[in-house]
């Protein structure tokens, strides 16, 4: 068995008097095993490129396996997209990942780039992704004894499990009691929103009650909600079985999708779910998913998630703990809640904007180190100035991360671009002169 791991990113090396072609690094790690490399070689060879460099030393991730770098004169994608893709059928070949962009003077002493989607239909790899839940309940959930309700769960989340990019939203027939639950939780909720929700949030509700069947006596469909959502921010919903890890779902955010699961909690307790279900993703989360400054905060969140490292990852997470989930922001003189943990939970609610917690100024690199309970009210709680603001501060945050590279999401082709080339920061730079020059010309026409 060789285990193979296979990066490709445009490096060059630099000189002070001329700029030298690029190429691509090819990593992969192999088992000793007799004839291993000489499949992986003919693989190469086969593929009709030239090999510029070939290194190799024993891993330290893994006894009796070697590390192998190969440069490759090329840093066409398509081209590099076929050479990563012969090596995948070699068949002895097993858990092949791609893992990002590794840049040839630093190879031998970087630590390995974490693979990342970098097109929509990469998302499709966490269909069965999950933590917890999703098939399984835990032994504390309040349907865990209800063989009705673990049949009906397994239903929904099979729709989850199959679903791929492209095609349409499933749709759930609601059953009445699953209604009954969700009017309960709809209806008490409505009513606390005027009082402690976010003007954004206030803004949107009504119009999602008229594009996308809102309402106490049916629950929203995500197929209906997307739609919307893609109108007003470009973000969409994606089904998802069950909580996904921090870096899984903060890599969605990148490409502006959020997972949503569409099961709703046990009916015998409307009041309490121990995970996130349709009542908390469609009344906490999806309303600000329609505001662009909060949208665009999130994207910042998703995007500096790829390839990051796994202490900057949890960072992340937290982050997104104390915006998304139970972030509070300032409006004048109140402070109001924004954040889903709270829209969708009655007590909390109530509880965050009292004198009881501690509500400091948010700030990223301290939101980002707080520790937190996941089962109580939150003792802490951080307040934005404004989407905007707290955007800001975040994007100054992300540049301190040590990702070797920084990435941006092109909408028109829904994948992410790697900046690790001149030529690439080349094409931005023209872009972004383009569209200052539209700028430009939009003010003087006022």
């Amino acid at each position: 068995m060789m285990k193979v791991e296979v990066q490709a990113g445009a490096a060059t090396q630099p000189d002070a008097c001329e700029e030298k072609a690029s190429r691509t690094t090819l990593f992969f790690s192999v088992r000793d095993q007799v004839g291993a490399l000489d499949e992986c070689l003919r693989a190469l060879k086969a593929s009709d490129i030239s090999l510029t460099r070939i290194e190799s030393r024993p891993s330290k991730s893994e006894e009796r396996s070697y590390d192998f770098f190969v440069d490759i004169d090329t840093d066409a994608p398509e081209v590099v997209q076929k050479v990563v893709d012969t090596i995948k059928s070699v068949e002895i070949v097993r858990d092949v990942r791609a893992i990002g962009s590794l840049d040839i003077a630093q190879a031998p002493s970087q630590p390995q780039v974490p693979w990342f989607p970098r097109k929509m239909s990469d998302l499709d790899t966490f269909a069965e992704k999950v933590l917890e839940m999703g098939e399984e309940l835990s032994s504390d959930h309040p349907g865990a004894n209800d063989p009705v309700y673990r049949r009906r769960r397994l239903e929904i989340v099979q729709m989850a499990k199959t679903y791929r990019t492209g095609q349409p939203l499933p749709r759930v027939e609601y059953t009445a009691e699953e209604t009954a639950t969700w009017r309960e939780v709809y209806t008490r909720l409505h009513s606390m929103y005027p009082r402690y929700a976010c003007r954004e949030f206030l803004h949107v509700f009504p119009l999602l009650e008229q594009n996308c069947g809102y309402g106490p006596d049916k629950i929203p469909q995500l197929d209906d909600i997307s739609r919307f959502l893609k109108d007003c921010t470009g973000f969409s919903l994606r089904p998802v079985m069950g909580l996904l890890t921090p870096r899984d779902f903060l890599n969605g955010l990148a490409f502006r999708v959020f997972h949503s699961t569409q099961y709703i909690r046990h009916h015998s307790d409307p009041y309490y779910t121990p995970e996130p279900d349709c009542c908390h993703e469609l009344l906490g989360h999806v309303p600000l998913l329609a505001d662009p400054h909060y949208a665009q905060l999130l994207q910042e969140i998703g995007l500096a998630s790829l390839g990051a490292s796994d202490e900057d990852v949890e960072k992340l997470a937290t982050i997104f703990w104390f915006t998304a989930e139970f972030g509070l922001c300032r409006e004048g003189a109140n402070v109001r809640s924004y954040g889903a943990g709270l829209l969708s939970s009655f007590g909390e609610l109530e509880y965050a904007l009292t004198e009881a917690p501690s509500k400091q100024p948010f700030d990223p690199s301290k939101t980002a180190l707080q520790k937190y309970p996941i089962t109580e009210y939150q003792p802490t709680y951080f307040v934005a100035e404004s989407f905007r603001d707290a955007t800001v501060k975040l994007r100054e945050f992300n540049s301190t991360m040590r990702r070797p590279f920084q990435v941006r999401y092109d909408p028109y082709t829904q994948s992410v671009e790697v900046l690790d080339s001149k030529d690439k920061i080349h094409h931005l730079a023209r872009a972004i002169a383009s569209e200052m020059q539209l700028l430009a010309d939009a003010v003087d026409q006022l």
